[in-house]
């Protein structure tokens, strides 16, 4: 559905906001709701400074947020349900929303956190920051509700209008305070963020958020990556850091600098166990494409295992998600 992938785009937009669009759609959201328009529209490089500015806002008035997007997309959810009734809403939010829900939530919360980390000097800081973060209205990274909605009406079109153009923003009474998007975003085929050179997910003052595959992981962390040893790898201590020290240095790798012995062999490949203190071993089966590549070889893989495979035909077999008596197959390719 291509308001599925319009959306979709709008969540990962990075670059420059459209400022005069996105403050005609904060002021349409706003008459939406009934209310004034803002008096002020206060910009600034990254969620990290909102919530600075935020805290600093004098006149504002109180948090409209409740009027400007709860209550109406509470509505227009109600009308859309009471229309399509209870299969047709799912059959929406199925073919719509929720193909974008859970990588935009998932970098919601990433963001909540990385700024909860970066301004919370004292833990007894982190729930004022955690308070304001609830004021925000989530711009771009609304698309997945947004995107059920898109088509169905005009109700939520200030809402979408400063989505498409600009990052969260902060509605008060007479004051609004909005984000522009970042300026760089890297995500693997899975939608996490993921990045073994620099942020994952970037904005132009500087706030970032760094990881693998995923996972959260220090700046300084990811700077060591390319000095790896199998020596550095056994030492760390942290054991999901070691994991992603493992998956960049390449588990071949690993075994063949670490004279790893295989702890079984059979007519489908080599098991190969590495023990790893504080944490599950790491189990792989090496096997040969029997089909020559163009050039005559053949070319060997590494297949990722459950610690408790105890033959490399179970391994295989695994893969196939089948038992290991069950595995026989009439022809390898």
């Amino acid at each position: 559905m291509q308001y599925v992938n319009d959306w979709r785009a709008v969540a990962a937009a990075t670059g420059a906001a459209d400022r005069g669009t996105a403050e005609d759609g904060v002021r349409l959201a706003y008459r939406r709701a009934g209310l004034a328009e803002p008096e002020r529209i206060i910009w600034v490089d990254s969620p990290r400074a909102a919530v600075e500015a935020v805290e600093r806002l004098t006149d504002a008035g109180r948090s409209v947020r409740e009027e400007v997007r709860t209550r109406p997309w509470a509505e227009e959810r109600r009308r859309m349900y009471d229309e399509l009734g209870p299969a047709g809403w799912s059959a929406l939010w199925s073919a719509t929303g929720a193909q974008l829900w859970e990588t935009t939530a998932a970098l919601a919360e990433r963001i909540r956190a990385g700024v909860v980390a970066e301004l919370a000097d004292v833990p007894e800081d982190e729930s004022d920051v955690r308070l304001v973060l609830l004021d925000a209205v989530l711009g771009q990274h609304d698309a997945a509700w947004l995107a059920a909605f898109d088509g169905r009406g005009d109700r939520l079109n200030g809402l979408a209008e400063v989505a498409r153009n600009a990052g969260w923003w902060w509605p008060y009474e007479r004051a609004v305070v909005i984000s522009e998007r970042p300026v760089a975003l890297h995500r693997d085929e899975a939608g996490r963020l993921d990045r073994g050179d620099g942020p994952a997910l970037a904005y132009r003052d500087g706030f970032a958020l760094h990881a693998w595959r995923g996972m959260p992981v220090p700046a300084e962390f990811l700077d060591g990556l390319a000095d790896l040893t199998p020596e550095r790898i056994r030492a760390e201590e942290n054991a999901e850091l070691r994991r992603v020290m493992l998956e960049y240095y390449g588990y071949d790798r690993y075994l063949a600098e670490s004279d790893a012995e295989p702890v079984h062999r059979d007519e489908t490949g080599i098991l190969w166990r590495i023990a790893l203190e504080g944490d599950e071993d790491v189990v792989m089966v090496e096997v040969v494409n029997s089909t020559p590549e163009p050039d005559g070889t053949h070319r060997t893989y590494w297949l990722r295992v459950p610690p408790g495979t105890r033959t490399a035909k179970d391994g295989v077999a695994w893969t196939f998600g089948i038992e290991g008596d069950a595995y026989a197959p009439l022809r390898q390719t």
